[in-house]
């Protein structure tokens, strides 16, 4: 089959012939690497920008003849020559605003350099500095009687699988020093251990402020303990929203009171640490979070002392299956790693399995959505949680909760937990919007897989406890927690494994 005439291809990006050697390296065309190193979510998003500048993670090429440094400052150095502004290192990774042009210009100027200078270990190689250019994804939070449901209260009384001696980092919105916590003082820094923040302009001191209410509610869910001193005479006080039949077409919510005796975390004396990645607004960018899982990993000196034995990731962002690989992002890959260096991470598969789509009438029609698993859902390594109400043998999995497969074919997600009307410490402005209604209360309600997510955090951090020699070994941990899992009669895609179950796990081993 004859080709149509076109351009003159240079003669170094032809192909190799039969006779070359295959140690020769053979450049590719200039365009087509281009084109690989821009990823597509960049691309797409390159296209619509019209001028304005983008979030970008440069991500380093580690195999560059001067490491990472190396890589650092020829990528910092032309992104000065480009944009003239800096850039923010995490690890591997840098982040920086650029417009699309300026990113073309970055790496068309990383390729020129790359080619001039080679690489001695390689001759005729490139030594290009950046391997692939990301968006710097926005992050989102994926938003009594659940102790029950996953059987801690029966683990706590047969077992005693309270969390104790177990730390848990929460990569959220920030942890409130609320009530809940005073009890086993969760919040109390370790030797070694401090609360930080990673939201830019924000100091580590505020850590420990939650102004947005997200991360306090996830942290009460997975630890903490409140006892009311006399149940008649002043219960614990919890603002919950319904809906009734004259709202429903509005959508409007309304608040009723709860009075209660207690609300226990599923690990009461689980050790906390807060790593503030969210804003005020529950927004954040995935270089934060990638800037957290580094700590952790630094404070456990890369596995070889583990002082955080996990990490709760009630965060994430919609992945489009049709970008590139699912699990191959650098917050996907970066979780991998922390697993391998043995930390737990459990992840809240996120709440888009359902949505909209369009007849052939123009109608928009509600519908559930498969391969809808949020990153870092998608990780391989990590333990990724759907939602249930607390009736799940009735009610099944949450209408919301993000389906499987992943864009590649992978089960996920791995468990299910309660995720629906999930009552926790309230804090910042989602107790303030409860407050309106319900003046004293101090706990409130909540719904997502992000409540899902602490669940199977809490009860991880209950088994450590009783069972100490799994410390370290996370996925041995995660292979036990989906072997004990109830069945609920939902399609794998829907249920994972199946529901957590506090009690089977502990006895499993």
């Amino acid at each position: 089959m004859s080709m149509p005439d076109g351009p003159e291809i240079p003669r170094e990006y032809g192909a190799r012939s039969e006779g070359t050697s295959p140690r020769e390296h053979v450049p590719a065309a200039p365009d087509l690497v281009a084109d690989s190193i821009i990823s597509r979510p960049l691309m797409e998003r390159m296209a619509v920008a019209e001028g304005r500048r983008l979030g970008v993670v440069i991500e380093l090429r580690t195999s560059h003849p001067g490491g990472v440094r190396g890589a650092y400052e020829q990528v910092n150095a032309l992104v000065r020559e480009v944009a003239g502004t800096e850039t923010r290192q995490v690890g591997s990774y840098l982040a920086v605003a650029l417009t699309a042009d300026e990113i073309r210009d970055l790496v068309d100027r990383d390729m020129a350099k790359g080619r001039s200078r080679g690489d001695t270990s390689t001759p005729g190689a490139p030594r290009w500095s950046i391997h692939r250019l990301w968006p710097n994804f926005e992050v989102t939070t994926l938003t009594h009687r659940s102790v029950i449901t996953t059987k801690c209260a029966a683990a706590h009384r047969t077992f005693e699988a309270s969390g104790e001696g177990i730390v848990w980092a929460v990569l959220d919105s920030g942890i409130a020093p609320h009530a809940h916590f005073d009890l086993h003082r969760n919040l109390e820094e370790l030797p070694g251990i401090r609360h930080r923040s990673f939201v830019p302009g924000k100091t580590h001191a505020e850590a420990l402020l939650d102004e947005h209410g997200h991360g306090t509610h996830v942290a009460g869910i997975l630890a903490g303990e409140s006892v009311s001193e006399d149940a008649r005479t002043a219960p614990l006080i919890a603002a919950a929203w319904y809906q009734d039949e004259r709202n429903a077409t509005t959508g409007r919510l309304d608040v009723r009171r709860l009075e209660v005796e207690s609300f226990r975390g599923m690990a009461p004396r689980c050790r906390l640490l807060s790593c503030k990645v969210l804003r005020d607004d529950g927004t954040g960018d995935v270089t934060a979070v990638l800037a957290a899982l580094q700590y952790i990993n630094d404070l456990n000196a890369g596995g070889r002392e583990l002082k955080v034995h996990g990490v709760n990731l009630s965060v994430g962002y919609p992945f489009d299956p049709s970008w590139f690989g699912a699990g191959l992002s650098p917050v996907c890959r970066e979780v991998d790693l922390l697993v391998r260096s043995g930390v737990v991470v459990v992840v809240a598969a996120g709440n888009t399995g359902y949505g909209f789509a369009q007849d052939t009438g123009s109608r928009a029609v509600r519908l559930g959505l498969d391969m809808t698993i949020n990153d870092p859902g998608n990780s391989d390594l990590a333990i990724t949680v759907g939602s249930t109400s607390c009736s799940p043998h009735v009610s099944g999995v949450s209408y919301f909760s993000s389906k499987g497969p992943t864009g590649d074919g992978r089960p996920k997600p791995d468990l299910v937990a309660p995720g629906e009307r999930i009552v926790s410490a309230g804090s910042g402005a989602l107790l303030r919007r409860a407050t309106d209604s319900v003046k004293d209360a101090m706990f409130v309600e909540d719904s997502g897989t992000s409540m899902a997510a602490p669940h199977v955090s809490g009860v991880i951090a209950g088994f450590l406890s009783v069972h100490r020699e799994f410390i370290g070994r996370p996925r041995e941990v995660k292979e036990t927690l989906m072997r004990s899992a109830i069945d609920l009669g939902r399609d794998r895609s829907f249920q994972g494994a199946g529901l957590v179950d506090a009690m089977r796990a502990i006895q499993l081993v």
